[in-house]
């Protein structure tokens, strides 16, 4: 048994869903779970809170693209049940070459609040 519950399950999702699907479904589960919101339930209140907690969970991850990417990995790799033997992604940065004109690009400097012509 994982650890880590189905996020997508959790939500009620395909994990192929958009951020305004995933969206959608966490406000409806908030609507239904939601302890303002329910009507008496005070035998289930430990279960429902768990619940709760769940959905908060799981759209917390869900929300955030990279957080989403990360979840998507570890429940990819926990399928084979070994380590991904598909290339692994190293992030890079672009550095602008300094002979040629750096274009469109906007540069921003740190504001200096002891010079300026406000002094």
């Amino acid at each position: 048994m994982t650890s880590q519950p189905d996020y997508y399950d959790v939500l009620g999702v395909k994990p192929a869903a958009s951020p305004q699907e995933i969206s959608r479904a966490y406000r409806a589960l908030m609507r239904t779970h939601h302890p303002d919101l329910d009507d008496g339930a005070a035998e289930g209140g430990e279960l429902s809170r768990r619940e709760l907690l769940q959905i908060m969970q799981a759209f917390s991850v869900l929300r955030d693209p990279a957080q989403r990417a990360a979840y998507d990995r570890s429940r990819a790799g926990a399928g084979t049940g070994t380590q991904s033997s598909g290339p692994v992604v190293i992030p890079v940065r672009k550095v602008q070459r300094r002979d040629q004109p750096a274009g469109n690009t906007i540069r921003i400097t740190p504001v200096r609040w002891e010079s300026g012509p406000w002094t």
